[in-house]
């Protein structure tokens, strides 16, 4: 089975979107996994006079831990799915949050921000060229402006690779089967084996031109699977450690 690109996946997530919250509330840690995540981009002030993109937002998660992590910050949120964004959408949101129907590709070219920060959470394994979304980003972020990539990517480990495996034969895949959209989860399985290790993610990072490019774990049983990256537009906070 082939990956799932562009509109067919966009189509997938559509198709999934009535019944993902369900299917992630059932792993452990999830949403506090993404508000940690968002916590690491250590935005000052509460985000008091900012502006944040969440890239590839989903039915809201992400947004919602943004939000935690900097409640008063300006949000823009984005993603492909139009499903998705509907059940976004449903839900309750302050003012300063907004949704806009558009791909990874299409926000560069959206006359928007530029931004203080962008949050990307499940993204980068699931288009079609990563270096061309990262440089996207990097044109619509301030200098000195932080990323935070919120990803599954293996850590090189054999015994990382086997879990994850473990996990999406035992788990993933039958409770995405059930609902109907067994191909959409065999897309998730199948994606982060193919999808860059931590070292490799790390080295696109620099390759694009970010800076104090660093890694930090995320704990219980992703540990090596899940991460979160951490970066800069230029040379402002090169060399701080994620805590």
């Amino acid at each position: 089975m082939t990956l799932l690109r562009d509109h067919d996946l966009a189509r997938a997530f559509d198709h999934a979107s009535h019944s993902y919250d369900r299917l992630t509330a059932l792993n452990p840690g999830y949403r506090t996994d993404l508000l940690r995540s968002a916590r690491r981009l250590r935005l000052p002030r509460a985000g008091a006079g900012l502006h944040i993109l969440d890239l590839g937002c989903g039915t809201g998660a992400s947004t919602r831990a943004l939000l935690r992590a900097a409640p008063r910050a300006r949000i823009t949120a984005v993603d492909a799915s139009s499903g998705m964004l509907r059940r976004a959408l449903a839900k309750p949101w302050p003012r300063q949050v907004r949704f806009q129907h558009l791909t990874a590709e299409e926000v560069a070219t959206a006359e928007e921000g530029p931004y203080d920060a962008v949050f990307a959470a499940y993204l980068f394994r699931n288009v079609t060229d990563p270096d061309d979304v990262l440089g996207a980003v990097r044109s619509l972020l301030r200098p000195g402006g932080r990323l935070a990539v919120h990803e599954y990517s293996l850590s090189g480990s054999a015994v990382h690779r086997l879990l994850w495996t473990a996990v999406c034969r035992g788990m993933i895949i039958p409770a995405g089967t059930l609902g109907g959209d067994r191909e959409l989860y065999h897309h998730l399985w199948r994606s982060v084996l193919g999808f860059d290790t931590v070292p490799g993610f790390t080295a696109r990072l620099t390759r694009a031109g970010f800076t104090g490019v660093r890694t930090a774990p995320v704990a219980g049983w992703q540990t090596g699977i899940l991460h979160t990256f951490l970066a800069r537009n230029g040379s402002a906070g090169a060399g701080r450690s994620a805590r």
